[in-house]
C-alpha cells in the first residue's frame, strides 16, 4: 500500500511538473508575440524610432525568456526532488 502512494505522488509531480512547464512555454510565446506585434505596430507609426523600438523589444523579450526557462528550471527541478 505505501509503495502504490509512492508511486501516485511521483506521477502526479511528473504531471505538475510536465503542466508546468507547458504553461511557462505557452506564455512565453504569446509574450512575445505580443512584444513584437506591438514593436512593428509602434515602428509603422513612428519609422525614425526604429532603433529605440528594436533595442528595448529586445530586452522585454529577453525578459520574458529568461522568466520561462526560470519556471521550466523549477518544473524540472520538481522531477529531480
Amino acid at each position: 500500500m505505501l509503495t502504490l502512494a509512492i508511486l501516485l505522488q511521483a506521477g502526479i509531480a511528473w504531471m505538475g511538473a510536465g503542466f508546468g512547464a507547458g504553461l511557462a512555454a505557452i506564455g512565453a510565446g504569446i509574450g512575445i508575440g505580443q512584444i513584437g506585434g506591438k514593436a512593428v505596430e509602434g515602428i509603422a507609426r513612428q519609422p525614425e524610432a526604429v532603433g529605440d523600438i528594436r533595442s528595448n523589444m529586445i530586452v522585454a523579450a529577453a525578459l520574458v525568456e529568461g522568466v520561462a526557462f526560470f519556471a521550466i528550471v523549477i518544473s524540472l527541478l520538481i522531477i529531480v526532488l
